[in-house]
């Protein structure tokens, strides 16, 4: 079951003649210099514009699919690195964009926007909102120039993680020699029952963090550097505020997720006591967290979690069962793992050609668990591209995992109500367990620990291997009161984790975006068709509005803690309910 590339494109000629169609548009646009004050210009930039970025957007995608699905074939790698830069050389060519607006009066250039021009209303808006922070078009040229140079080190990163990272052979306990690869290392890690088995597996993936740790350690400085260089450049107090201004998101939501989340470990450290005491264990590492108490009777292959999944949307609305069932058409969907094929899970696509999942299914409960979470991403981009313009059809980060975990909880709720079978349902509850750690928990701790590396990028620090690795280390013991130097190699978990090299600051909206979801799904839940129609008007809304508002409007108000707040309580009450169940079963 692997992704059907030609629902992106047919025939090499109509890829050919995107590709040559970006410079047509590319001059278009570049024509309409001197020409944005007024009503035509205007029109002819969103117009020339839209082309560009919708085809821009169909051969991205393409290529980024085509490699992901093998990054050890190097034709692939190539073609990608010839459409990233071309989207590099757009960025550059159209720097002068931003400047000349912000050169003209604010409510000249809003006063022309009527009907047709309503699509750009809001990227204006959000120009105006951001001009302290726009340079002249000589400045702007010189940062956008140095974007693809930036850019680099998570290209340095893929070629040391994935490209040069070979598979290792593994000599279990029972004599048996399994291959290990990243993206196995959680389905053996669940599976095998032998703790020294299991701590085998987990160094002989780790290792190779600790042989290359400096390399990794000078990736993430290089990165960092450049990340610094970009605040100072665009006149930013600090690299936090650099990701958070283009979004509107007070700073203070950030560092209360950080405080909020990290005074309330107490369910945590309860949970890993439990699991301590239920499987006999001296020490409870992180190699042992995937362990499951019960092994579930059911086998998720990918056609009976695909089937779950869309029963389990029914619950919603007929409408959203039906994107859901479009998500999840042959052909949008790569399922299994394969050697070079990206690691992980995530939605993407084009805006006129629909939603496609890249899977690793191990036809396991956390590997349906993920069908449901990509699919509630390709619902809420289905949602968005059928009643959005395409200027305001792209959600942002911050937004997107609401829908995810949304579809999440759903999925959870279904599966508890079609059994009655104990060890069924402990299965499910420690799945939902899992799934605040690691979502919620397990991000505020990554947060953390990017925002205390890039303290100390900013105060000039070089950021080696062993200021990376004490910060993780204090940070485990913070968290889990777990302490990762009794686990070789953990302490690179820094290395480990592929979102610190693509996208800084992206890992901490899983956080709030679960915050905010958990607590509409539970108005949802409980039959409020107010609070449900909102939750839909959010999902079709795209980013027709800074995240924050929308937020607000689908229910949800994260500049109160109270959403992080509601997590802990419902962790709280997850661990209270396992361990009865547990009781019950002794």
């Amino acid at each position: 079951m692997n992704w059907n590339l030609k629902l992106l494109y047919d025939n090499e000629e109509d890829l050919k003649r995107d590709f040559e169609s970006l410079d047509e548009s590319l001059k278009a646009i570049k024509n309409l210099k001197g020409k944005l004050s007024t009503y035509d210009g205007l029109k002819n930039y969103m117009y020339a514009s839209r082309e560009l970025n919708l085809n821009l957007s169909r051969l991205y995608s393409y290529y980024a699919m085509q490699k992901d699905m093998n990054q050890k074939n190097q034709e692939n790698v190539r073609l990608y690195s010839t459409i990233l830069n071309k989207y590099y050389e757009v960025i550059s060519e159209l720097s002068f964009i931003e400047p000349e607006i912000m050169s003209y009066d604010e409510k000249k250039i809003m006063g022309l926007i009527d009907e047709e021009l309503e699509p750009i209303r809001f990227s204006l808006k959000k120009m105006f909102d951001s001009k302290k922070h726009i340079k002249s078009e000589e400045v702007e040229g010189v940062i956008a120039n140095y974007n693809s140079v930036s850019n680099a080190f998570s290209r340095l990163y893929d070629n040391l993680s994935i490209v040069d990272c070979k598979p290792v052979k593994v000599k279990l306990s029972d004599g048996t020699t399994i291959e290990v690869t990243k993206q196995l290392l959680t389905f053996y890690l669940a599976t095998l029952k032998n703790q020294k088995d299991r701590k085998k597996v987990f160094e002989a993936i780790y290792k190779y963090f600790d042989n290359h740790k400096e390399t990794y350690a000078s990736i993430y400085d290089g990165m960092a550097s450049a990340e610094l260089a970009y605040a100072k450049s665009k006149d930013y107090k600090n690299i936090l505020s650099s990701h958070l201004d283009s979004n509107n998101i007070p700073e203070d939501v950030y560092l209360s997720l950080i405080k909020t989340t990290k005074k309330n470990t107490a369910p945590i450290k309860k949970y890993y006591e439990l699991r301590k005491k239920y499987f006999n264990l001296k020490s409870h590492h992180t190699y042992d967290r995937f362990l499951k108490f019960r092994e579930s009777k059911v086998k998720y292959t990918y056609d009976e979690s695909k089937r779950m999944v869309l029963e389990a949307t029914k619950r919603i609305s007929d409408e959203y069962a039906n994107m859901a069932k479009q998500a999840l058409e042959d052909g949008r969907v790569d399922v299994y793992p394969v050697d070079g094929k990206y690691n992980g899970a995530y939605s993407t696509g084009a805006y006129d050609r629909g939603s496609f999942i890249l899977l690793n299914h191990t036809d396991d409960l956390n590997s349906a668990f993920t069908v449901a979470h990509e699919c509630g991403h390709s619902i809420h981009t289905l949602y968005a591209n059928s009643n959005q313009a395409p200027e305001t059809a792209d959600y942002t980060i911050f937004v997107a995992e609401v829908a995810s975990t949304f579809n999440e909880a759903l999925f959870l709720d279904y599966l508890l109500d079609n059994t009655n079978d104990k060890d069924e349902k402990i299965c499910l509850l420690q799945e939902a367990i899992d799934g605040i750690l690691a979502t919620y928990y397990r991000q505020s701790l990554f947060a953390d620990f990017e925002y205390q590396a890039h303290k100390l990028k900013e105060e000039g620090k070089t950021l080696d291997s062993e200021i990376l690795s004490d910060i993780f280390i204090k940070l485990y013991k913070t968290y889990y009161g777990i302490n990762i130097k009794s686990e070789k190699y953990k302490q690179f978990v820094w290395a480990y984790i592929p979102h610190f090299y693509h996208s800084p600051y992206y890992v901490y909206q899983y956080a709030t975006s679960y915050s905010a979801s958990s607590a509409i799904y539970e108005k949802v839940k409980s039959g409020d068709k107010e609070a449900l129609d909102a939750y839909l008007n959010m999902l079709k809304s795209g980013g027709s509005d800074y995240p924050i508002e929308l937020l607000k409007k689908g229910g949800c108000d994260l500049t109160s803690s109270e959403p992080f707040l509601s997590v802990v309580r419902k962790l709280e009450n997850l661990v209270n309910r396992l361990e009865e169940l547990l009781n019950e079963n002794l």
